[in-house]
């Protein structure tokens, strides 16, 4: 398991995909580039040592079980330390990756939520309508698929699939390599589709300029209370599919009460991607953000 966020690592290849001009001709035309993920490499090592050790002190419980309490402290000790020297390194890139985004003027947004808030409808509704207005690129990440990057690739606006595998969030490195196949525009807004989960991406920066939390009202309104982190950590919450609120028990308000607990200052946009319903705010936020 990796110590850091609980996912698993017994796949150590992230598969990136770079859907281009030549796809229309080849399925030749993507990129495919395998390297060896050394973070979750780190943890399958951590593992091995962990089973090693379990198995050195059940042999010992009975008649050493002083000396199986410290080698236990011990190893929970290299647990942290290692946790510590992973989120250290992916903070260092992260930081490279912010320098170059604010260097070219780049507005990189880190989308996060549950699985089926509505991420990739509400990016191919806000591409199409402000793609005469704003130059988009876009990095899509999930386990395994292309199908998100499919759908955006059909907008005719660059995108690149991050495959991660077994992982269960992106992280600095992943993205600062995907950046430089995608090239992203000066004066552009880069979006990045996260894994859906509201545990694990918190914990990793990819250096991007906001983290926007999105969340529908199909699920819970305790949310942000259940994963305080995740919206702790962001800036902007969108609300999704508020046109469904005269058919569900939604409380939107008890909601955003709930968020602010967690972060006061957190800014929201209630949203419908099939109505439009507060879209026009949403799209001058991105407006706005792009033109400082």
């Amino acid at each position: 398991m990796c110590t850091t966020c609980g996912c698993s690592s017994d796949e150590n290849e992230i598969k990136y995909t770079k859907m281009g001009e030549k796809q229309n001709h080849s399925n030749n035309g993507s990129f495919h580039h395998h390297h060896n993920n050394e973070l979750h490499h780190d943890h399958d090592h951590d593992d091995h040592n962990h089973d090693h050790n379990h198995d050195h002190d059940h042999f010992h419980d009975h008649s050493h079980h002083g000396h199986s309490h410290s080698h236990n402290h011990s190893h929970e000790i290299s647990v942290i330390q290692l946790e510590k020297d992973i989120l250290h390194k992916n903070q260092l890139t992260a930081e490279r990756n912010r320098g170059f985004f604010e260097a070219l003027n780049i507005f990189s947004i880190n989308l996060v939520s549950s699985p089926g808030s509505g991420k990739t409808s509400l990016l191919e509704r806000t591409i199409t309508d402000l793609k005469s207005k704003i130059t988009f690129s876009v990095i899509e990440g999930d386990q395994q698929t292309t199908n998100d990057a499919d759908r955006i690739h059909k907008l005719n606006v660059p995108v690149i699939q991050i495959n991660t595998g077994k992982g269960c969030h992106l992280d600095s490195e992943m993205i600062s390599r995907a950046v430089k196949e995608l090239k992203p525009k000066q004066d552009s807004i880069m979006m990045i589709e996260n894994v859906g989960n509201l545990v694990c991406p918190a914990m990793f920066d990819l250096g991007e300029s906001k983290r926007i939390v999105i969340i529908s009202v199909t699920e819970g309104e305790d949310k942000p209370l259940k994963y305080p982190d995740m919206f702790y950590g962001s800036q902007v919450c969108i609300i999704n599919k508020i046109d469904l609120l005269p058919y569900l028990k939604f409380d939107l308000e008890k909601l955003k009460e709930y968020a602010r607990k967690v972060n006061p200052k957190l800014e929201f946009f209630e949203v419908s991607t099939t109505s439009g319903e507060g879209l026009e705010a949403w799209y001058k936020y991105l407006t706005q953000s792009i033109n400082q």
